[in-house]
């Protein structure tokens, strides 16, 4: 089981990949197999291509990320973030709650992200 260091490095990783890194550097923190459900009750991406397409989705965009919060037990991390994102002259602030589980060889297995339009602030 990954320690807790290495899940906190990882998640920390993750928010400085999703503001200023590329949707191939976000992928590698994944294993092979993994999902992401992002919000809960959308499509799950299964595997690292479909990951891939989700996080490319946001690539050429302004970006901006601030972790807010963040617990790790055993081998699962839920946390806060607030990620602002500008794209032709508007912009949004999500502020979503993840939870990762992690795999033995330390790679995030599955991501689920809880968030709804409640929770987003048009800029």
């Amino acid at each position: 089981m990954p320690s807790a260091e290495h899940i906190t490095e990882t998640v920390n990783r993750y928010i400085s990949l999703v503001a200023k890194g590329t949707a191939d550097d976000i992928v590698e923190l994944y294993a092979d197999d993994a999902t992401v459900e992002d919000p809960v009750g959308a499509e799950i991406h299964i595997g690292r291509q479909a990951i891939r397409g989700f996080y490319s989705t946001f690539e050429n965009m302004e970006r901006d990320n601030e972790l807010t919060l963040l617990r790790v037990a055993g081998n699962e991390a839920a946390f806060g973030f607030r990620l602002t994102v500008k794209a032709a002259g508007s912009g949004m602030v999500i502020e979503p709650i993840v939870v990762m589980a992690f795999n033995e060889e330390g790679k995030v297995a599955a991501m689920k992200a809880y968030w709804s339009p409640d929770n987003v602030t048009q800029l």
